[in-house]
C-alpha cells in the first residue's frame, strides 16, 4: 500500500464532495507500539443548512470540533454508548462535516478483533460505533489535526487510486433530511454497514 500524504487541501471544499473523495482513502490510527489501518468504504456528508446536522442549530460546547479548520476529527457519543468519527469539512466556521460510516480493515486486523471482541473480519467496522471501537477512537481524539502524518489519527491518501463506482443513499439513523441523498459506499463493497 503506497501512500501519498498531500491531503491538506482535501478537506477545504464542498462537504458532499469530500464524502466522495474520501472514500478509498486509508483511516490510520498509531501509537508508539502499533498501527491500525482501514479503508474509508462508507461516508456520510452534513452541511450547516441540514436539519440533520449538529450545526443547525449553531455553534455549541458539543459540536464546536466541527466549525473548525477542515480536516480536525468530530468524535462524539450517540446513544450514550457509541462513538461516532467525523472529518471537519469546507471552511473553518462553516460547521460541516463527513461522518465514517464503514471502513474495510487493512492493516492491525487482530487488534481490531481484540478491540471489538468480534472474529468476523466483515463485522469489524461496518458502522460508526463499530469502527471507533475497533480503532479505538474517542472523544479524546476531538480537533486532531487529521492532515498531518504525526498524527496519531489521520486520513491518507493512495497514491494510485483504485476504480470503483459510487451509490448515492440516503442516510441511515435519522429523523430529519431523510430524503437527501448524502450517504455514498463503494458499490459491491461487502464491508459496507447497509445497502
Amino acid at each position: 500500500m503506497k501512500i501519498n500524504n498531500k491531503i491538506s487541501n482535501l478537506f477545504n471544499k464542498s462537504t458532499l464532495d469530500v464524502a466522495k473523495n474520501l472514500l478509498g482513502a486509508y483511516l490510520v490510527r498509531s501509537t508508539s507500539k502499533e498501527k491500525i489501518i482501514g479503508k474509508i468504504v462508507e461516508t456520510e456528508a452534513y452541511l450547516f443548512d441540514d436539519a440533520a446536522s449538529h450545526s443547525y442549530k449553531g455553534l455549541s460546547e458539543r459540536n464546536k470540533a466541527m466549525f473548525d479548520n477542515p480536516g480536525r476529527a468530530y468524535v462524539y457519543l450517540v446513544y450514550g454508548m457509541y462513538e461516532c468519527f467525523n472529518c471537519t469539512t469546507n471552511k473553518k466556521g462553516v460547521g460541516e462535516a463527513v461522518l465514517i460510516r464503514a471502513l474495510e480493515p487493512v492493516f492491525g486486523i487482530e487488534k481490531m478483533k481484540r478491540n471489538r471482541r468480534c472474529d468476523d473480519i466483515k463485522n469489524l467496522c461496518s458502522g460508526p460505533g463499530k469502527l471507533t471501537s475497533a480503532l479505538g477512537i474517542t472523544r479524546k481524539d476531538n480537533f486532531c489535526d487529521l492532515t498531518s502524518a504525526k498524527s496519531r489519527l489521520r486520513i491518507e491518501i493512495p497514491s494510485k487510486k483504485e476504480k470503483f463506482s459510487i451509490v448515492k443513499a440516503k442516510r441511515i439513523g435519522i429523523t430529519k433530511g431523510v430524503s437527501l441523498l448524502y450517504r455514498f459506499y463503494i458499490k459491491d463493497n461487502q464491508f459496507v454497514s447497509k445497502k
